[in-house]
């Protein structure tokens, strides 16, 4: 008798943690990025889940070739349910990628942001950050700048005289970051002047050797480096010298990353739950603490305290890719530097 009501009690708690179990969704979630993004990313996965009893995530980080195995995965069927991704590389999966225009209210992000990850005008990322090329610049080398200054101006400091070892200008062979002159200046005027100025005012290879850009300019070798927002946090706890950032003279490229969710997703309804958790603004604001990102979200941008980088979304243009980017930016690579 005793053991009929045992169980007759426990019976009900039995069944109900079974009911809870099979009713906890997991959906898979991709992305790159450092240890320090990772811990980030690992923080609001947390906070989703503890908000979302019934939904857990699974987050594949690939640090390394990420884009290579995002391919085998949609080659495989195997894909993400949420998929973090840049506009250089959606139009390759836009046709496996859900259109995402009603999800959220596209006013509270900055337009260029919106294009860069749209493809035939329909939305298929929705923007984390949006990302442009400024230029980090050395005080003792170039001294103050002027936060207006014109593609004049920036001529008259880049050639100026130059120390031995030191550069006024730094300088990749990469058609990436010629794309700032070439919007400034037409694409014929813009690639000659770019080519005309390697050597001259900035390192070859030989000088730069095993060492990167960003290293010397933090060791003072460099007056105006142009790189991004996500050299920042390096830059600012290790350079010892007085630096400053402004703007590039003219029109600068616009890039976007932002989370796509797969068509062939079979928790849709999880997948933009948590991708509008994701981009909502206490999210944004966490991700923009860190310095790593330029937010997406125009009422996250008061965090920034660096004008040059919200002024350069006003001065941008979103890039115009499609899926054979990477090859036309590889030929044009080879072309100019064989």
């Amino acid at each position: 008798m005793l053991k009929r009501l045992v169980l007759f009690l426990i019976l009900p708690f039995m069944f109900s943690a079974c009911s809870v179990q099979k009713n906890i969704e997991t959906i898979t979630f991709s992305s790159w990025g450092s240890v320090t993004e990772t811990q980030i990313i690992n923080g609001l996965i947390k906070e989703f889940e503890n908000k979302n009893p019934d939904i857990k995530i699974n987050f594949i980080h690939i640090p390394q070739n990420y884009f290579q195995k995002i391919h085998l995965l949609f080659a495989s069927s195997t894909s993400p349910d949420v998929i973090f991704i840049n506009n250089l590389y959606l139009p390759v999966y836009a046709n496996n990628l859900m259109v995402l225009d009603d999800i959220i209210n596209k006013e509270e992000f900055y337009p260029q942001s919106i294009r860069a990850l749209s493809y035939n005008n329909k939305l298929l990322a929705v923007p984390r950050d949006i990302s442009n090329l400024v230029f980090y610049y050395n005080k003792n080398i170039v001294g103050n700048l002027n936060p207006n200054w014109n593609f004049e101006e920036f001529q008259k400091i880049v050639q100026r005289p130059q120390k031995k070892n030191t550069w006024n200008l730094s300088y990749e062979r990469d058609i990436f970051y010629a794309v700032p002159y070439i919007k400034t200046l037409g694409f014929d005027e813009g690639i000659g002047y770019y080519k005309e100025i390697e050597g001259k005012y900035t390192p070859n290879p030989s000088d730069i050797g095993s060492l990167t850009l960003a290293q010397m300019f933090i060791e003072g070798r460099i007056g105006l480096y142009l790189s991004g927002r996500w050299m920042y946090p390096k830059i600012n706890e290790s350079v010892k010298f007085p630096y400053g950032i402004i703007t590039f003279p003219g029109v600068t490229p616009a890039d976007a990353s932002g989370w796509a969710i797969s068509k062939k997703t079979k928790h849709k309804d999880s997948a933009v739950k948590f991708i509008r958790f994701l981009s909502s603004k206490g999210s944004i604001d966490y991700f923009t603490r860190t310095g790593l990102i330029v937010p997406a979200r125009i009422d996250s941008s008061k965090i920034i305290k660096e004008p040059a980088f919200l002024k350069a979304i006003e001065k941008s243009e979103p890039n115009i890719t499609d899926k054979n980017y990477n090859k036309y930016r590889d030929n044009m690579n080879k072309f100019l530097w064989r």
